[in-house]
Protein backbone atom coordinates (compact mmCIF):
# COMPACT_ATOMS: atom_id res chain seq x y z
CA UNK A 1 0.00 0.00 0.00
CA UNK A 2 2.91 2.35 0.68
CA UNK A 3 4.27 1.67 -2.78
CA UNK A 4 0.86 2.27 -4.35
CA UNK A 5 0.69 5.60 -2.51
CA UNK A 6 4.09 6.62 -3.90
CA UNK A 7 3.10 5.70 -7.44
CA UNK A 8 -0.11 7.73 -7.12
CA UNK A 9 1.83 10.71 -5.76
CA UNK A 10 4.31 10.61 -8.62
CA UNK A 11 1.42 10.47 -11.08
CA UNK A 12 0.42 13.91 -9.82
CA UNK A 13 -2.32 13.01 -7.35
CA UNK A 14 -2.62 14.56 -3.91
CA UNK A 15 -2.19 11.61 -1.57
CA UNK A 16 -2.77 11.15 2.16
CA UNK A 17 -2.94 7.94 4.11
CA UNK A 18 -3.95 6.36 7.41
CA UNK A 19 -2.42 3.40 9.20
CA UNK A 20 -1.61 2.16 12.67
CA UNK A 21 1.93 2.01 14.05
CA UNK A 22 3.80 2.96 10.89
CA UNK A 23 7.53 2.42 11.16
CA UNK A 24 10.66 2.83 9.01
CA UNK A 25 11.64 2.31 6.32
CA UNK A 26 8.16 2.76 4.80
CA UNK A 27 7.06 5.64 7.03
CA UNK A 28 10.23 7.55 6.16
CA UNK A 29 9.81 6.91 2.44
CA UNK A 30 6.22 8.16 2.48
CA UNK A 31 7.12 11.30 4.37
CA UNK A 32 9.94 11.98 1.92
CA UNK A 33 7.39 11.80 -0.90
CA UNK A 34 5.29 14.49 0.74
CA UNK A 35 2.51 12.07 1.68
CA UNK A 36 0.71 13.04 4.88
CA UNK A 37 0.26 10.15 7.31
CA UNK A 38 -2.59 9.96 9.81
CA UNK A 39 -2.17 7.66 12.80
CA UNK A 40 -5.15 5.38 13.31
CA UNK A 41 -8.35 4.91 11.33
CA UNK A 42 -10.71 7.87 11.66
CA UNK A 43 -13.23 9.58 9.46
CA UNK A 44 -11.83 13.12 9.86
CA UNK A 45 -9.20 12.89 7.06
CA UNK A 46 -12.01 12.07 4.60
CA UNK A 47 -14.32 14.94 5.51
CA UNK A 48 -13.17 16.79 2.37
CA UNK A 49 -14.56 13.92 0.28
CA UNK A 50 -11.53 12.53 -1.57
CA UNK A 51 -11.97 11.52 -5.20
CA UNK A 52 -10.89 7.98 -4.42
CA UNK A 53 -10.19 5.91 -1.31
CA UNK A 54 -7.86 2.93 -1.79
CA UNK A 55 -8.53 0.41 0.97
CA UNK A 56 -5.91 -2.09 2.08
CA UNK A 57 -6.69 -5.72 2.80
CA UNK A 58 -5.90 -5.33 6.50
CA UNK A 59 -9.12 -3.34 6.97
CA UNK A 60 -12.50 -5.00 7.39
CA UNK A 61 -16.10 -4.13 8.16
CA UNK A 62 -16.45 -2.38 11.50
CA UNK A 63 -13.35 -0.28 10.95
CA UNK A 64 -14.40 3.38 11.50
CA UNK A 65 -12.77 4.59 8.29
CA UNK A 66 -14.32 1.79 6.23
CA UNK A 67 -17.77 2.43 7.68
CA UNK A 68 -17.47 6.15 6.87
CA UNK A 69 -16.50 5.40 3.26
CA UNK A 70 -19.52 3.14 2.83
CA UNK A 71 -22.01 5.37 4.64
CA UNK A 72 -20.94 8.47 2.70
CA UNK A 73 -20.91 6.58 -0.60
CA UNK A 74 -17.32 7.60 -1.32
CA UNK A 75 -15.61 6.15 -4.36
CA UNK A 76 -13.34 3.30 -3.27
CA UNK A 77 -11.22 0.51 -4.71
CA UNK A 78 -8.39 -1.83 -3.74
CA UNK A 79 -4.68 -1.29 -4.16
CA UNK A 80 -4.15 -4.21 -6.57
CA UNK A 81 -7.08 -3.19 -8.75
CA UNK A 82 -5.91 0.44 -8.86
CA UNK A 83 -2.41 -0.71 -9.78
CA UNK A 84 -3.66 -3.06 -12.48
CA UNK A 85 -5.91 -0.48 -14.09
CA UNK A 86 -3.64 2.56 -13.80
CA UNK A 87 -0.07 1.30 -14.08
CA UNK A 88 0.05 -2.22 -15.48
CA UNK A 89 -2.43 -2.08 -18.32
CA UNK A 90 -0.55 -1.97 -21.62
CA UNK A 91 2.85 -2.67 -20.02
CA UNK A 92 4.90 -5.85 -20.03
CA UNK A 93 4.45 -7.12 -16.48
CA UNK A 94 6.75 -9.54 -14.68
CA UNK A 95 5.06 -10.94 -11.58
CA UNK A 96 7.05 -12.65 -8.82
CA UNK A 97 4.89 -15.03 -6.78
CA UNK A 98 5.55 -17.60 -4.07
CA UNK A 99 5.36 -18.11 -0.33
CA UNK A 100 9.01 -17.08 0.11
CA UNK A 101 11.51 -14.97 -1.78
CA UNK A 102 9.12 -12.58 -3.55
CA UNK A 103 10.70 -9.37 -2.30
CA UNK A 104 14.31 -10.44 -2.82
CA UNK A 105 13.67 -11.94 -6.26
CA UNK A 106 11.69 -8.87 -7.37
CA UNK A 107 14.54 -6.65 -6.19
CA UNK A 108 17.13 -8.75 -8.04
CA UNK A 109 15.09 -8.62 -11.22
CA UNK A 110 14.50 -4.88 -11.02
CA UNK A 111 18.22 -4.34 -10.50
CA UNK A 112 19.13 -6.56 -13.48
CA UNK A 113 16.77 -4.63 -15.76
CA UNK A 114 18.00 -1.28 -14.45
CA UNK A 115 21.64 -2.38 -14.82
CA UNK A 116 20.87 -3.13 -18.47
CA UNK A 117 19.50 0.41 -18.94
CA UNK A 118 15.87 -0.66 -19.40
CA UNK A 119 14.40 1.70 -16.77
CA UNK A 120 11.94 -0.77 -15.22
CA UNK A 121 9.01 0.23 -13.08
CA UNK A 122 8.45 -1.79 -9.94
CA UNK A 123 6.31 -2.28 -6.87
CA UNK A 124 8.05 -4.32 -4.20
CA UNK A 125 7.01 -5.22 -0.65
CA UNK A 126 10.36 -4.11 0.74
CA UNK A 127 13.03 -1.54 -0.01
CA UNK A 128 15.79 -2.64 -2.42
CA UNK A 129 19.06 -1.08 -1.29
CA UNK A 130 20.03 -0.36 -4.90
CA UNK A 131 17.04 1.97 -5.29
CA UNK A 132 16.13 2.95 -1.71
CA UNK A 133 12.45 3.11 -2.70
CA UNK A 134 9.83 0.37 -2.86
CA UNK A 135 8.06 1.67 -5.96
CA UNK A 136 9.04 3.42 -9.18
CA UNK A 137 7.02 4.20 -12.28
CA UNK A 138 9.79 3.61 -14.85
CA UNK A 139 9.32 3.57 -18.60
CA UNK A 140 10.08 -0.07 -19.42
CA UNK A 141 8.56 -3.31 -18.19
CA UNK A 142 7.08 -3.44 -14.70
CA UNK A 143 8.21 -5.84 -11.96
CA UNK A 144 5.55 -6.49 -9.33
CA UNK A 145 5.74 -8.56 -6.18
CA UNK A 146 2.70 -10.77 -6.65
CA UNK A 147 1.17 -11.58 -3.28
CA UNK A 148 -1.32 -14.41 -2.89
CA UNK A 149 -3.00 -12.72 0.09
CA UNK A 150 -6.56 -11.54 -0.49
CA UNK A 151 -7.22 -8.21 -2.21
CA UNK A 152 -9.64 -6.47 0.16
CA UNK A 153 -12.63 -7.08 2.42
CA UNK A 154 -14.85 -6.68 -0.66
CA UNK A 155 -12.66 -8.76 -3.02
CA UNK A 156 -11.42 -12.07 -1.63
CA UNK A 157 -9.39 -13.05 -4.70
CA UNK A 158 -5.61 -13.08 -4.40
CA UNK A 159 -3.93 -9.77 -5.19
CA UNK A 160 -1.91 -11.18 -8.07
CA UNK A 161 -5.02 -11.84 -10.15
CA UNK A 162 -5.18 -8.12 -10.92
CA UNK A 163 -1.72 -7.95 -12.51
CA UNK A 164 -2.07 -9.91 -15.82
CA UNK A 165 1.66 -10.68 -16.21
CA UNK A 166 3.41 -11.79 -19.39
CA UNK A 167 6.18 -13.41 -17.33
CA UNK A 168 5.38 -15.07 -14.00
CA UNK A 169 7.84 -16.49 -11.50
CA UNK A 170 6.47 -19.20 -9.19
CA UNK A 171 9.16 -19.49 -6.51
CA UNK A 172 7.54 -21.97 -4.12
CA UNK A 173 4.22 -22.71 -2.47
CA UNK A 174 3.56 -23.64 1.16
CA UNK A 175 0.65 -23.22 3.51
CA UNK A 176 0.44 -19.70 4.93
CA UNK A 177 -2.16 -17.01 5.65
CA UNK A 178 -4.26 -19.25 7.87
CA UNK A 179 -6.59 -16.31 8.51
CA UNK A 180 -7.58 -16.35 4.83
CA UNK A 181 -7.06 -19.85 3.43
CA UNK A 182 -8.49 -23.00 5.06
CA UNK A 183 -5.80 -25.26 3.59
CA UNK A 184 -3.01 -25.54 1.04
CA UNK A 185 -5.41 -26.63 -1.69
CA UNK A 186 -7.20 -23.29 -1.47
CA UNK A 187 -3.93 -21.43 -2.13
CA UNK A 188 -3.11 -23.77 -5.00
CA UNK A 189 -6.44 -22.83 -6.59
CA UNK A 190 -5.51 -19.14 -6.45
CA UNK A 191 -2.14 -19.89 -8.05
CA UNK A 192 -3.89 -21.78 -10.81
CA UNK A 193 -6.14 -18.79 -11.40
CA UNK A 194 -2.95 -16.74 -11.84
CA UNK A 195 -1.62 -19.28 -14.36
CA UNK A 196 -4.89 -18.92 -16.28
CA UNK A 197 -4.25 -15.18 -16.78
CA UNK A 198 -0.82 -15.60 -18.41
CA UNK A 199 -0.98 -15.36 -22.21
CA UNK A 200 0.08 -18.13 -24.57
CA UNK A 201 3.09 -16.09 -25.69
CA UNK A 202 4.04 -15.50 -22.06
CA UNK A 203 6.43 -17.42 -19.82
CA UNK A 204 6.03 -19.27 -16.52
CA UNK A 205 9.23 -19.91 -14.55
CA UNK A 206 8.46 -22.45 -11.83
CA UNK A 207 10.37 -24.26 -9.10
CA UNK A 208 10.72 -27.74 -10.53
CA UNK A 209 11.11 -29.41 -7.13
CA UNK A 210 8.00 -27.94 -5.50
CA UNK A 211 5.20 -30.51 -5.37
CA UNK A 212 2.52 -27.90 -4.69
CA UNK A 213 3.45 -25.93 -7.80
CA UNK A 214 3.48 -29.11 -9.85
CA UNK A 215 -0.09 -29.78 -8.72
CA UNK A 216 -0.99 -26.24 -9.82
CA UNK A 217 0.54 -26.75 -13.27
CA UNK A 218 -1.04 -30.18 -13.79
CA UNK A 219 -4.41 -28.42 -13.67
CA UNK A 220 -3.48 -26.61 -16.87
CA UNK A 221 -0.77 -24.40 -18.33
CA UNK A 222 -0.99 -22.57 -21.65
CA UNK A 223 2.29 -20.61 -21.68
CA UNK A 224 5.97 -21.40 -22.22
CA UNK A 225 6.82 -23.35 -19.08
CA UNK A 226 10.39 -23.36 -17.75
CA UNK A 227 11.47 -25.00 -14.51
CA UNK A 228 14.44 -24.17 -12.30
CA UNK A 229 16.19 -25.99 -9.45
CA UNK A 230 19.47 -27.33 -8.12
CA UNK A 231 18.75 -30.43 -10.22
CA UNK A 232 20.40 -30.53 -13.64
CA UNK A 233 17.36 -32.22 -15.21
CA UNK A 234 15.36 -28.96 -15.23
CA UNK A 235 15.64 -26.11 -17.73
CA UNK A 236 17.46 -23.73 -15.38
CA UNK A 237 20.13 -25.13 -13.09
CA UNK A 238 22.04 -23.39 -10.31
CA UNK A 239 25.04 -24.90 -8.50
CA UNK A 240 26.60 -23.65 -5.27
CA UNK A 241 30.36 -23.66 -5.87
CA UNK A 242 30.92 -22.59 -2.25
CA UNK A 243 28.92 -24.16 0.61
CA UNK A 244 27.69 -20.74 1.74
CA UNK A 245 26.33 -19.81 -1.69
CA UNK A 246 28.70 -16.89 -2.28
CA UNK A 247 29.79 -18.37 -5.62
CA UNK A 248 27.22 -19.82 -8.03
CA UNK A 249 27.18 -21.37 -11.48
CA UNK A 250 24.18 -21.23 -13.82
CA UNK A 251 23.15 -23.38 -16.78
CA UNK A 252 20.22 -23.44 -19.15
CA UNK A 253 19.26 -26.76 -20.75
CA UNK A 254 22.68 -28.10 -19.74
CA UNK A 255 24.54 -25.25 -21.43
CA UNK A 256 26.83 -23.33 -19.10
CA UNK A 257 25.89 -19.66 -18.83
CA UNK A 258 28.43 -18.32 -16.34
CA UNK A 259 29.40 -17.97 -12.70
CA UNK A 260 28.51 -15.40 -10.09
CA UNK A 261 30.49 -14.19 -7.11
CA UNK A 262 28.54 -11.96 -4.77
CA UNK A 263 28.14 -10.95 -1.13
CA UNK A 264 24.97 -12.94 -0.43
CA UNK A 265 24.56 -16.43 1.01
CA UNK A 266 22.19 -19.36 1.32
CA UNK A 267 20.39 -21.85 -0.87
CA UNK A 268 17.32 -19.62 -0.95
CA UNK A 269 19.25 -16.74 -2.50
CA UNK A 270 20.86 -19.10 -5.01
CA UNK A 271 17.38 -20.12 -6.15
CA UNK A 272 16.19 -16.50 -6.14
CA UNK A 273 19.12 -15.53 -8.34
CA UNK A 274 18.45 -18.38 -10.76
CA UNK A 275 14.84 -17.44 -11.29
CA UNK A 276 15.62 -13.71 -11.58
CA UNK A 277 18.12 -14.51 -14.34
CA UNK A 278 15.57 -16.75 -16.07
CA UNK A 279 12.95 -13.99 -15.99
CA UNK A 280 15.42 -11.43 -17.33
CA UNK A 281 16.25 -13.76 -20.22
CA UNK A 282 12.51 -14.18 -20.90
CA UNK A 283 12.33 -10.42 -21.46
CA UNK A 284 15.14 -10.60 -24.02
CA UNK A 285 18.26 -9.89 -21.96
CA UNK A 286 21.42 -12.00 -22.38
CA UNK A 287 22.07 -14.27 -19.39
CA UNK A 288 25.61 -12.88 -19.12
CA UNK A 289 24.23 -9.40 -18.52
CA UNK A 290 21.90 -10.67 -15.79
CA UNK A 291 24.71 -12.55 -14.05
CA UNK A 292 27.00 -9.53 -14.21
CA UNK A 293 24.29 -7.34 -12.73
CA UNK A 294 23.79 -9.63 -9.74
CA UNK A 295 27.48 -9.41 -8.85
CA UNK A 296 26.74 -5.85 -7.66
CA UNK A 297 23.28 -6.49 -6.20
CA UNK A 298 23.15 -4.81 -2.78
CA UNK A 299 20.23 -6.67 -1.25
CA UNK A 300 17.03 -5.56 0.44
CA UNK A 301 16.35 -3.75 3.67
CA UNK A 302 15.39 -6.19 6.44
CA UNK A 303 16.47 -9.27 4.48
CA UNK A 304 19.38 -10.33 6.67
CA UNK A 305 20.39 -6.68 6.52
CA UNK A 306 23.57 -5.91 8.44
CA UNK A 307 22.59 -2.78 10.33
CA UNK A 308 25.52 -2.49 12.75
CA UNK A 309 28.97 -3.87 13.40
CA UNK A 310 30.47 -2.75 16.67
CA UNK A 311 32.70 -4.36 19.29
CA UNK A 312 33.18 -7.10 16.66
CA UNK A 313 29.48 -7.97 17.02
CA UNK A 314 27.32 -7.96 13.89
CA UNK A 315 23.61 -7.11 14.17
CA UNK A 316 21.15 -8.07 11.42
CA UNK A 317 17.52 -7.13 10.84
CA UNK A 318 15.48 -9.76 9.00
CA UNK A 319 11.86 -10.06 7.90
CA UNK A 320 11.65 -13.88 8.06
CA UNK A 321 8.61 -15.13 9.99
CA UNK A 322 7.58 -18.42 8.34
CA UNK A 323 9.57 -21.45 9.60
CA UNK A 324 10.90 -22.25 6.14
CA UNK A 325 12.25 -18.73 5.66
CA UNK A 326 13.68 -18.75 9.18
CA UNK A 327 15.45 -22.06 8.58
CA UNK A 328 16.90 -21.13 5.18
CA UNK A 329 18.10 -17.74 6.38
CA UNK A 330 19.83 -19.15 9.46
CA UNK A 331 21.33 -22.09 7.59
CA UNK A 332 22.78 -19.70 5.02
CA UNK A 333 24.25 -17.49 7.71
CA UNK A 334 25.66 -20.51 9.54
CA UNK A 335 27.50 -21.65 6.43
CA UNK A 336 28.87 -18.13 5.98
CA UNK A 337 30.10 -17.53 9.55
CA UNK A 338 31.26 -21.07 10.37
CA UNK A 339 31.65 -21.70 14.09
CA UNK A 340 30.90 -18.13 15.20
CA UNK A 341 27.93 -17.84 17.54
CA UNK A 342 24.56 -16.99 15.99
CA UNK A 343 22.02 -15.51 18.41
CA UNK A 344 18.40 -14.98 17.34
CA UNK A 345 15.57 -12.82 18.62
CA UNK A 346 12.25 -13.83 17.07
CA UNK A 347 8.80 -12.25 17.19
CA UNK A 348 6.06 -14.59 15.86
CA UNK A 349 3.81 -11.80 14.64
CA UNK A 350 1.98 -13.01 11.53
CA UNK A 351 -1.59 -14.25 11.90
CA UNK A 352 -0.53 -17.73 10.85
CA UNK A 353 2.30 -17.96 13.37
CA UNK A 354 0.23 -16.46 16.19
CA UNK A 355 -2.44 -19.08 15.57
CA UNK A 356 0.15 -21.82 16.00
CA UNK A 357 -0.28 -23.34 12.54
CA UNK A 358 3.50 -23.78 12.22
CA UNK A 359 4.35 -24.17 15.91
CA UNK A 360 5.68 -27.70 15.45
CA UNK A 361 8.07 -26.49 12.74
CA UNK A 362 9.47 -23.54 14.69
CA UNK A 363 11.98 -25.34 16.90
CA UNK A 364 13.56 -27.33 14.04
CA UNK A 365 13.72 -24.13 11.95
CA UNK A 366 15.88 -22.49 14.63
CA UNK A 367 18.38 -25.32 15.07
CA UNK A 368 21.19 -23.46 13.30
CA UNK A 369 21.16 -20.81 16.07
CA UNK A 370 23.27 -21.09 19.20
CA UNK A 371 20.65 -19.31 21.32
CA UNK A 372 17.14 -17.96 20.73
CA UNK A 373 14.95 -15.39 22.44
CA UNK A 374 11.25 -15.73 21.56
CA UNK A 375 9.15 -12.65 22.27
CA UNK A 376 5.51 -13.61 22.90
CA UNK A 377 2.42 -11.55 23.56
CA UNK A 378 -1.36 -11.52 23.32
CA UNK A 379 -2.90 -13.82 20.76
CA UNK A 380 -0.33 -16.61 20.99
CA UNK A 381 -2.48 -19.75 21.04
CA UNK A 382 0.30 -22.29 21.61
CA UNK A 383 2.94 -23.09 24.22
CA UNK A 384 6.25 -21.46 23.21
CA UNK A 385 8.21 -23.71 25.57
CA UNK A 386 6.88 -26.81 23.84
CA UNK A 387 7.59 -25.33 20.40
CA UNK A 388 11.20 -24.58 21.36
CA UNK A 389 11.82 -27.96 23.05
CA UNK A 390 14.06 -29.16 20.16
CA UNK A 391 16.56 -26.45 21.14
CA UNK A 392 17.17 -28.29 24.43
CA UNK A 393 17.43 -25.23 26.63
CA UNK A 394 19.22 -22.97 24.15
CA UNK A 395 16.35 -20.50 24.35
CA UNK A 396 14.41 -18.05 26.49
CA UNK A 397 10.78 -16.96 26.22
CA UNK A 398 10.15 -13.30 27.08
CA UNK A 399 7.10 -11.06 27.05
CA UNK A 400 8.84 -7.66 27.07
CA UNK A 401 11.35 -6.36 24.55
CA UNK A 402 13.15 -4.39 27.27
CA UNK A 403 13.83 -7.59 29.22
CA UNK A 404 14.98 -9.36 26.09
CA UNK A 405 17.46 -6.62 25.20
CA UNK A 406 18.96 -6.63 28.69
CA UNK A 407 19.45 -10.38 28.55
CA UNK A 408 21.01 -10.14 25.10
CA UNK A 409 23.43 -7.42 26.15
CA UNK A 410 24.62 -9.59 29.03
CA UNK A 411 25.02 -12.65 26.80
CA UNK A 412 26.90 -11.12 23.87
CA UNK A 413 30.56 -11.80 23.16
CA UNK A 414 32.90 -10.38 20.52
CA UNK A 415 32.49 -12.25 17.23
CA UNK A 416 28.78 -12.94 17.72
CA UNK A 417 26.18 -12.55 14.98
CA UNK A 418 22.79 -11.34 16.25
CA UNK A 419 19.70 -11.75 14.05
CA UNK A 420 16.36 -10.07 14.80
CA UNK A 421 13.45 -11.74 12.96
CA UNK A 422 10.01 -10.14 12.68
CA UNK A 423 7.58 -9.01 9.99
CA UNK A 424 6.80 -5.95 12.12
CA UNK A 425 8.70 -3.16 13.82
CA UNK A 426 9.77 -5.33 16.82
CA UNK A 427 9.62 -2.14 18.95
CA UNK A 428 12.84 -1.01 17.21
CA UNK A 429 14.74 -3.77 19.03
CA UNK A 430 17.49 -4.19 16.37
CA UNK A 431 18.46 -0.51 16.35
CA UNK A 432 18.15 -0.28 20.12
CA UNK A 433 20.59 -3.15 20.61
CA UNK A 434 22.97 -1.68 18.07
CA UNK A 435 22.82 1.71 19.84
CA UNK A 436 23.51 0.12 23.21
CA UNK A 437 26.57 -1.67 21.84
CA UNK A 438 27.84 1.54 20.33
CA UNK A 439 27.57 3.38 23.63
CA UNK A 440 28.99 0.60 25.78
Amino acid sequence: MGGVAMLARRAGHEVTGADQHTYPPMSTLLENEGIVLHEGYHEEPMHDKPDLVIIGNALSRGNPAVEYVLNQKLNFTSGPRWLGENYLRGREVIAVAGTHGKTTTSSMLAWILDFAGLDPGFLIGGVPLDFNVSAREGSGCFVVEADEYDTAFFDKRSKFLHYRPKVAILNNLEYDHADIFPDLAAIETQFHHLVRTIPGNGTIISNGTDASLERVLIRGSWSDLQRFSFDGKHDWHVEMLNPDGSELRFSYQQQLLGTLQWSHCGRHNAMNACTAIAAAVATGLPAATAIEALSSFSGVKRRLELIAQTQNIQVYDDFAHHPTAIRLTLEGLRRKVGNARVLVALEPRSNTMRAGVHADELGPALMAADYVWLKTGDGIDWDPQVALAPLEGRCKVVTRVDDMLKQMQNALNPGDHVVFMSNGGFEAAPSRLAASLGSA
